[in-house]
C-alpha cells in the first residue's frame, strides 16, 4: 500500500480498479446493486456462522468479505452520482451521534426499555423528515427483505409493545396445537388444496416463532443450531452404513431409526 493512501483510500482504489470496464475484473465490472444484494445476505450469514464456530481468524476473514460488500455499494453509488464511501461513513457518524443522545449529548443513564423507546422515537422522526406520506404503523420500519424468521419475531416484538400479545405462555402453546390441527385438517381433506396447506404451515411456523419469543429464544439462532445438530447426527448415520458397505437408500426406515437413536446417545455422551 502506498504511504500516501489511507487504508480506506487504498481499498476504494482497488474497488475502482476491479470495476474498470477495460482493465478490471469481468465479473465485478458487470455487477449492479440488485445483483450484489444476495451476496451481501450470504456474507452476513457467513459472518454469523464464523462467530458461532468461535474461530476468530475466520471471523476476521468473513467480516472482511462483508466489508467488501460495503465498498462495492460505495463504488456503485459513486459511479451513479449518488454517494461514495466517505459520504456513507459521514452519514453513519451523524446517525450514530443523533441516535445516542444519552452518550453524546445529555450523558444520562437509561434503562433498556427507555433506550429502546428513545431509539424508536428518533427513528420515527427520521422517517417523518424523509417523506410527508409517512407510514405511521409501528411495523413500518421492519424491512420486507429481512430473513423470514427474524421478521416474524420482529413484528411480534413490535406488536407486543402496544399490548397485542399473549399474557400467559399457555395461550402461546395452545395456539401451536390449534395450528397443528389446522394443518392436519387441510392435509387430510378429500381434495387437498396446496395453497391452503402452505398457509396453515406458515401459521404454524409463525406460532412457533411466537413460542421462541415468549421463552426468550432467538428463533433464527435456535433453528440454525437445530439444523447443525441434525446435520451432525445425519452424517454419523451415513458413516455407520458406509462402514458396513451399505447404501443408505437400500436401508429400511426402521434400520435408520435404530442407528439414529444410537447416534443421539453417542453425541450426548
Amino acid at each position: 500500500m502506498s504511504d500516501k493512501l489511507t487504508v480506506s483510500e487504498h481499498l476504494c482504489s482497488i474497488m475502482r480498479q476491479l470495476r474498470d470496464p477495460e482493465n478490471g475484473c469481468p465479473w465485478d465490472s458487470k455487477q449492479t446493486f440488485s445483483s450484489i444484494a444476495p451476496h451481501t445476505i450470504e456474507e452476513a450469514y457467513e459472518v454469523a456462522d464464523a462467530i458461532h464456530n468461535g474461530d476468530m481468524h475466520d471471523v476476521k476473514d468473513e467480516v472482511a468479505d462483508l466489508l467488501f460488500q460495503v465498498i462495492f455499494y460505495a463504488q456503485l453509488g459513486q459511479e451513479q452520482g449518488h454517494f461514495d464511501f466517505d459520504s456513507i461513513a459521514e452519514h453513519l457518524c451523524e446517525k450514530l451521534i443523533r441516535r445516542h443522545p444519552h452518550v453524546f449529548a445529555e450523558k444520562v443513564e437509561l434503562t433498556a426499555e427507555q433506550l429502546d423507546a428513545q431509539w424508536q422515537a428518533i427513528k420515527f422522526q427520521e422517517r417523518l423528515s424523509k417523506t410527508p406520506a409517512l407510514d405511521t404503523s409501528i411495523l413500518a420500519n421492519i424491512p420486507s427483505g429481512m430473513a423470514p424468521l427474524k421478521r416474524a419475531q420482529k413484528i411480534q416484538q413490535q406488536c407486543a409493545k402496544v399490548g397485542f400479545d399473549w399474557t400467559e405462555l399457555e395461550g402461546v402453546v395452545d395456539k401451536i396445537y390449534e395450528e397443528v390441527d389446522e394443518v392436519l385438517a387441510e392435509v387430510k381433506a378429500v381434495q387437498v388444496d396446496v395453497q391452503a396447506v402452505e398457509e396453515e404451515v406458515g401459521d404454524l411456523l409463525f406460532a412457533a416463532v411466537n413460542l421462541a419469543r415468549h421463552t426468550h429464544v432467538d428463533a433464527d439462532s435456535a433453528l440454525q443450531k437445530a439444523t447443525i445438530k441434525f446435520e451432525k447426527r445425519f452424517r454419523l448415520l451415513e458413516r455407520h452404513f458406509v462402514d458396513l458397505g451399505r447404501n443408505l437408500a437400500d436401508c429400511s426406515v426402521r434400520e435408520m431409526e435404530e442407528v439414529w437413536q444410537q447416534v443421539k446417545k453417542q453425541l450426548k455422551t
